[in-house]
Parts: C-alpha cells; sequence; structure tokens
C-alpha cells in the first residue's frame, strides 16, 4: 500500500475528482479527511458526501467528513483543528475544491467572479498556508493543487475568472513549494477535458467539437486523474516538486 498509516486532507471530496481520490487514497491505506461544502452551487454536498464517506468505511479505513467553506479562514482553521484533533496530523492536503460559471465577460457578475477567484485560488492558499505549519512541525508533506489546462493553453472567456483562478494556482504551487522545501513537497496537476458533474451540463456539439481536438479522442475519467494525484503524493514522486503535470490526452 503506497500511503498506508498516512492522513490525506481532500478538499471537495464529495464528487468529481476528489472523490476519485479519497476512494483511491483509501484503497492505498490512507485515512481521510473528507471535505465538503453545502452550496446554491452543490446544494447535494451533504449527501454525496455521506455516500462517499459509506464507501470509505467500507474499504475499511478510518475517515471523517467535515463541512468547511474552503474560502473562508475560519472555516479553514476550524476544519484543520477538528482534523488534527481526531488524526493528530495531516501529512497529504489536496486542494481540489473548485466551481465554474460558464457566462459570458459581458454577462458575469462581480459576485461570480469574486465566488470563483475565493474558492478556486483562495482556498487553495488557505488550506495550503495553515496546514503546511503542522507539515514543517512533522517535517513531511506533500501538497497536490488542481489547476488545469485553461491556466495554460486552453483558454475560454466564458471562463475567464476560473482561468485565472487557475493559473494563479500554478504561481501558488511554484511560490509554495519554494517556501515549503526541502520538508514539504508542492506540486500541481492540470487536466484537460474531465467526464466529472462540473461538465454533465454541457452541450452535446460541444463535446463532441472538444473530443476532435484531444489525440485520445475522448474526455478522461475521474479515476485517470487520481492516478497522478496518488502518484504525486506517494513516495515514487520524492524528487518533484514545483511542478505542473498536463493531463489532458494530448491536445492541439
Amino acid at each position: 500500500m503506497r500511503l498506508k498509516n498516512k492522513i490525506a486532507l481532500i478538499t471537495g471530496a464529495s464528487r468529481g475528482i476528489g472523490k476519485a481520490a479519497a476512494l483511491l487514497f483509501a484503497k492505498e491505506g490512507a485515512s481521510i479527511v473528507l471535505n465538503y461544502y453545502v452550496s446554491d452551487y452543490e446544494p447535494d454536498a451533504l449527501e454525496n458526501a455521506n455516500k462517499v464517506l459509506k464507501e470509505l468505511e467500507k474499504i475499511g479505513v478510518e475517515a471523517i467528513k467535515i463541512e468547511a467553506d474552503v474560502s473562508k479562514e475560519q472555516d479553514v482553521k476550524k476544519m484543520i483543528e477538528v482534523a488534527i484533533k481526531k488524526f493528530g496530523r495531516i501529512d497529504i492536503l489536496v486542494n481540489n475544491a473548485g466551481i465554474v460559471y460558464d457566462v459570458s465577460i459581458s454577462d458575469r457578475s462581480f459576485e461570480q467572479w469574486k465566488r470563483t477567484i475565493d474558492t478556486n485560488l483562495l482556498g487553495t492558499y488557505l488550506c495550503s498556508k495553515f496546514i503546511s505549519k503542522y507539515m514543517l512541525k512533522n517535517k513531511f508533506g506533500k501538497i497536490i493543487n488542481l489547476t488545469s489546462t485553461n491556466a495554460i493553453n486552453s483558454f475560454s472567456p466564458h471562463s475567464i475568472d476560473y482561468d485565472a483562478s487557475k493559473a494563479g494556482i500554478i504561481s501558488l504551487t511554484k511560490n509554495f513549494a519554494k517556501e515549503l522545501a526541502p520538508k514539504v513537497q508542492v506540486n500541481a496537476i492540470a487536466p484537460g477535458w474531465v467526464d466529472t458533474e462540473m461538465n454533465k451540463d454541457l452541450q452535446d456539439k460541444f463535446i463532441k467539437d472538444e473530443t476532435k481536438k484531444i489525440y485520445l479522442q475522448r474526455f478522461a475519467k475521474p479515476d485517470e486523474i487520481a492516478k497522478a494525484i496518488l502518484f504525486l503524493a506517494g513516495d515514487d514522486a520524492s524528487y518533484i516538486t514545483g511542478s505542473v503535470l498536463v493531463i489532458d490526452g494530448g491536445h492541439d
């Protein structure tokens, strides 16, 4: 088991890539702190989190769920406090929580812009800042951030704030990697299109057009992204930090 006796906190783990990572980590022996947040963006987050928790318990690992809005400092501090009280430490942090609104620049509201930046970028910063203090104290830690190919070479004006937040996460990754070295490794995963709930409302024509641009001719499955996160969380990535791993199936 590649993560035996490790404690992993995964944000936004009630569905999608976060859920896939939580289940895969558990199968590799990690205890899981499952973060979720009920909002109008994901109103069924609690129900989803409960389902994931049951799956984790069937695997046979210790797991707890904690509701927290990662964009709020006090929520993040409380979440960490509960996790540390339960497990004593956090070895691995996966900053996965994120939202996106597909709205034109002219129609995008200030509230949508701020919420996207706050959840995706500020949330990654807050969790990394406060959890890394415990990692440094324990002289070990792995932080894996979820960015996107939208931050590198696949831009969309209909998700301009999402793109900006994900570009910011790459900068955060490199800065935290430098600041926390050599005891804590910080890396990022940049997925292309993934078959998740976030993309469930995409129009069929759009999906077909985007699939044609992908060398492997399909969207990724959440499990495929989770396997890359697992790699960076494990010992096989012992000499990797400050890096961004692109997983897009090949793309023009």
